[in-house]
């Protein structure tokens, strides 16, 4: 369901998490289910059971739900899916759902980025699906591991993924053509990266050769990790900040080089300026995801896609995968409808009708034998490596309580020494110290 938009795709929740954070640890205790119990024990696929999807998504998008809810619905006439959006945008469900937990209004069925899956988790409202998904017929195991990874938290599975995605190196041709630069290529260090930016970079035709995030969001933070994880650095270590170490500190002493030193890096106070001004020719390279592909499509802008540079030649990139998070009511049909309606919808005959059509990635790697892969990457170049690129996303961001607010301070961080108001070191460090408590 998710059509992504630059700017908006990665801009993750900033007002209110701490308070939402705390609220969701409160309200069930720390488990995914209060007993142990599973959710759908006693499940019975004939009765008649009416279940809630919250899409978190537009208008648009809403009506697609709808269609996809009535089919599944003509097949199973005995259960009825109600849709909605749960929110007005899609960062705001965190806060509606921690509302509807206190009332008892929460859905069976709620979108929800994937760096929320820790807070969800200890709300315990959410179904185990653990042993529902490991059922072969199921295919967990053609999920990409990262993945399946986010929708885990302490051995128990949450959801199933509704999108994954990575980040790689978007490049404009012209802008290189122009500049007499080589294209990036697949073995790209990150000095090659650095150079070519600085080459690119031309102040009289307002040109970067470069473009990050300085707002503070998850935007601002993810696009650091691939660079700590090439350079052998963990963000955590058990539940200890771990990414002021000597790899995160010279991954974002980089990207201070290129920035202050260099000035071959736009900073983008927004989240919303930087793949605009790339589709627009003033920027040469970005590290995006499939998202933009829709976007660049329709601008008609001559673009390649190449792996991220790496460090080592090791090319890390990170996935930001999206949940279809299931919650508990005490019913075990509502739950039993509600995880065959996902499996439904997450298969592979389905997702590939859908989550291809609107210029998402395959959920599953039996898709790429699709008619709709092929249509797919003949419709979105770029596509392909895209696809491709998962392998490279080997590690995911930590799945745990605290993450949202340890991004923030990060995200703080990389903003601070970005514009030349702090030093790496002492920024991360200050980071670490903030996120420890959080992360307990």
């Amino acid at each position: 369901m998710t059509i992504h938009t630059p700017g908006n795709r990665r801009t993750r929740l900033l007002a209110g998490v701490t308070g939402v954070a705390l609220l969701l640890g409160a309200c069930g205790g720390g488990s995914t289910t209060g007993d142990g119990k599973d959710a759908a024990e006693g499940y019975d696929p004939s009765a008649r059971v009416t279940i809630t999807w919250w899409t978190g998504q537009t208008t648009d998008a809403e009506v697609q739900a709808e269609q996809l809810a009535a089919e599944y619905s003509k097949a199973h006439p005995n259960v009825t899916i109600k849709t909605s959006a749960g929110a007005s945008t899609t960062d705001d469900l965190l806060t509606k759902l921690s509302a509807g937990f206190t009332g008892g209004s929460y859905p069976d069925i709620s979108y929800a980025y994937g760096s929320w899956a820790g807070e969800l988790a200890t709300s315990g409202k959410t179904q185990d699906l653990a042993k529902f998904v490991a059922d072969p017929s199921f295919g967990w195991q053609e999920i990409p591991e990262a993945a399946r990874n986010t929708a885990t938290y302490e051995g128990k599975v949450i959801g199933v993924p509704a999108l994954v995605d990575n980040l790689a190196l978007i490049y404009n041709k012209k802008l290189f053509d122009d500049a007499g630069v080589a294209y990036p290529t697949d073995q790209w260090s990150w000095e090659d990266y650095r150079a070519a930016a600085k080459k690119l970079t031309n102040p009289a035709r307002n040109v970067y050769g470069s473009a990050y995030s300085v707002s503070g969001s998850e935007d601002t933070t993810w696009h650091l990790w691939p660079m700590l994880w090439q350079r052998g650095g963990k963000i955590l270590d058990g539940k200890k900040p771990a990414f002021n170490s000597d790899a995160g500190v010279s991954a974002l002493e980089l990207l201070r080089a290129m920035a202050v030193d260099d000035k071959s890096m736009y900073l983008d106070q927004t989240d919303e300026k930087y793949l605009p001004l790339f589709k627009d020719g003033h920027i040469g390279m970005v590290m995006s995801g499939p998202w933009a592909l829709l976007d660049l499509k329709e601008a008609g802008l001559d673009y390649s896609v190449a792996q991220l540079p790496g460090y080592n030649g090791d090319h890390q990139t990170v996935s930001g995968p999206d949940l279809w998070v299931l919650f508990d009511h005490g019913d075990a049909n509502r739950a039993g409808a509600s995880r065959d309606f996902i499996k439904w919808l997450t298969s592979k005959e389905v997702d590939a009708k859908w989550n291809l059509a609107i210029g998402n990635l395959p959920l599953r790697s039996s898709e790429q034998g699709t008619p709709e892969f092929a249509a797919y990457v003949k419709e979105y170049p770029g596509g392909q490596k895209f696809f491709d690129n998962l392998a490279n996303a080997k590690q995911g961001r930590p799945t745990l309580a605290g993450y949202e607010e340890m991004s923030r301070n990060v995200g703080d961080a990389i903003s601070k020494v970005l514009q030349g108001a702090a030093k790496p070191k002492e920024a991360l460090d200050e980071a670490a110290k903030k996120s420890a408590g959080a992360l307990e």
